[in-house]
């Protein structure tokens, strides 16, 4: 099977606490270690409870400092949310920390709803996009330079963590293919526009100093478990938070037993199965096998693997029995 990363959102379960959602990111770090996962990264959301990674880079330095080989980073920093300074002067910090084993991907959305994402940026114009310019800009920053520049972030030049453009939409994937970035695609929330953007990343790319060739990255959703039906009876959880977002009644992430008592009408169920129709659930022949098809589909390079569960433990055996899948035989 093609490389495996974990991203995790530090899932904040009903009956538990934003304190020990951190703890078990901490702890999902240092098995994704032990189990030989390339990458570890967290994501930034704001005013979701259910959801406790909202300052990805005091994370990704707590789980840095508890681990010593896996690559550690964000998936991603919504930059419109930060000046670019800002996170050129976060990012080499954690690079001269940690040096060779820092991610910073780059998002364009606010991971957040407008109130909030105003509240963040401190102004009210939302709808201009500086992000190709933010981008540039920052990546500027920390390039290896014997030039000096004003402003120039310390630590800053030369301490460049590997950088990443994220997308959920054929605009990322373009700008990743013009400036020749890695490209990380959000399949797990955007799987009509998976083959059209990686067309579009891959047939567009220009090499860059950071890059020579495109390299692409696709993130999945998955639960796997010893059954498919338990694998089937975790994943009701986040059918339930679906249902829970869609109406504006934020909360932690239900159990499976809250999912399973619920009224669905037919048309949350319907908004369910779209929404969910991407995700990989089952044991762990089928999520094997699933993720087969999708290698083959996309040529991949690796995949980012998303597993939100309201057991910790039960998060936990679905990376382990991922770990032993076995490659189709004609991957």
């Amino acid at each position: 099977m093609i490389p495996l990363s974990v991203l995790d959102l530090a899932t904040v379960a009903s009956g538990s606490s934003a304190a020990q959602a951190l703890r078990e990111t901490t702890q999902m770090a240092i098995e994704a270690e032990r189990l030989r996962y390339r990458r570890f990264w967290v994501a930034e959301h704001h005013a979701m409870p259910a959801v406790a990674s909202s300052a990805p880079a005091v994370v990704i330095a707590h789980v840095a400092n508890a681990t010593s080989s896996i690559r550690v980073g964000a998936g991603g920093v919504m930059l419109p949310n930060h000046a670019p300074l800002v996170i050129a002067e976060q990012f080499a910090t954690l690079e001269a920390l940690h040096p060779g084993r820092i991610d910073l991907g780059l998002g364009r959305a606010p991971g957040t709803d407008h109130v909030t994402a105003r509240a963040l940026r401190r102004h009210a114009e939302l709808s201009s996009n500086t992000f190709p310019d933010d981008v540039v800009e920052l990546i500027r920053y920390l390039l290896p330079s014997e030039t000096p520049t004003h402003p120039s972030p310390t630590p800053g030049h030369g301490y460049l963590p590997e950088v990443w453009l994220l997308g959920s939409s054929t605009f990322s994937a373009q700008l990743a293919a013009q400036l020749g970035l890695p490209f990380c695609f959000a399949y797990h929330f955007a799987p009509a526009l998976l083959d059209q953007a990686l067309d579009l990343y891959r047939s567009n790319f220009r090499p860059s100093i950071l890059l020579d060739v495109p390299h692409v990255m696709v993130a999945v959703s998955v639960i796997c478990a010893p059954s498919n039906d338990e694998a089937h009876w975790l994943a009701g959880s986040n059918a339930l938070n679906i249902i829970q977002r869609n109406s504006g009644r934020m909360g932690p992430l239900p159990s499976p037993e809250e999912a399973g008592a619920y009224p669905y009408s037919s048309t949350e169920l319907a908004a369910v199965e779209e929404s969910m129709s991407s995700h990989v659930i089952g044991d762990r022949a089928s999520v094997g096998d699933a993720l087969g098809e999708l290698a083959k589909r996309t040529d991949a390079d690796e995949f980012m693997i998303s597993t939100r569960t309201h057991s910790f433990e039960a998060r936990l055996a679905s990376f382990r029995l991922l770990a032993t899948v076995d490659p189709p035989s004609d991957i």
